[in-house]
């Protein structure tokens, strides 16, 4: 089934010839040491590489790395981020990822980037121009690689990246390059108004309807 605007669509979850798998070793498989307060702090300000690739069905776009993230090179790495759970949750994943599973993504038509690439402790010590500058730059990404849709992870950083001061969540109007545009909403831990399972169900929201043909 073809994805909205003749895009991909999205490959067998779990299966398909030639797809990089994740271990069967489950979510625990690769993962590594807590970084020390010292790493955590010596991390601000790094980048950290994109899970990209030509054609996917959704590309995912946080707003900046964490300090987790950037001490350890993976995305949504901070405990407590409810991202890969609501991955697998809104039936994007056979099972829940770990953030060091991350490059499997690309075989289930799944990548990530950032509206921002330099980490920070908080998403909100990021300035309104960082995030403009941001926005142009991934409208330049998305017309490179060419995904069929674009998932902002976070309202606000939206909002103010694209100068949409009234979007909400759920698809929108406008596109992004040939892109189809979705706003989901933060999974950081530190948002209290969605719990695992509404971050699940808005996920999954985005599964139905980027899968819908166009």
């Amino acid at each position: 089934m073809a994805a909205p605007g003749g895009g991909p669509a999205f490959p067998p979850v779990g299966a398909g010839p030639g797809l990089p798998r994740p271990s069967r070793q489950g979510p625990a498989a690769g993962r590594q040491r807590r970084p020390t307060r010292e790493e955590l702090v010596a991390a601000a300000d790094r980048t950290i590489p994109d899970v990209i690739g030509p054609g996917l069905a959704v590309l995912f776009v946080g707003i900046n790395p964490g300090l987790w993230s950037a001490a350890t090179g993976w995305h949504f790495a901070r405990p407590g981020n409810r991202f890969w759970p609501a991955l697998h949750r809104g039936g994007f994943t056979p099972r829940q990822l770990h953030p060091s599973e991350q490059d499997a993504l690309p075989g289930y038509g799944l990548g990530i980037t950032n509206m921002v690439a330099r980490a920070s402790a908080r998403a909100d010590e990021l300035t309104a121009a960082e995030l403009v500058d941001g926005a142009a730059i991934l409208t330049a990404k998305v017309r490179r690689h060419r995904p069929a849709w674009v998932a902002v992870v976070g309202v606000t950083a939206y909002r103010i990246g694209f100068g949409r001061p009234k979007a909400a969540f759920g698809p929108q109007p406008e596109l992004l390059g040939d892109a189809r545009l979705w706003v989901l909403p933060n999974p950081s831990g530190l948002n209290a108004h969605f719990t695992a399972e509404t971050l699940g169900a808005a996920f999954g929201e985005l599964r139905a309807g980027s899968a819908a043909p166009a």
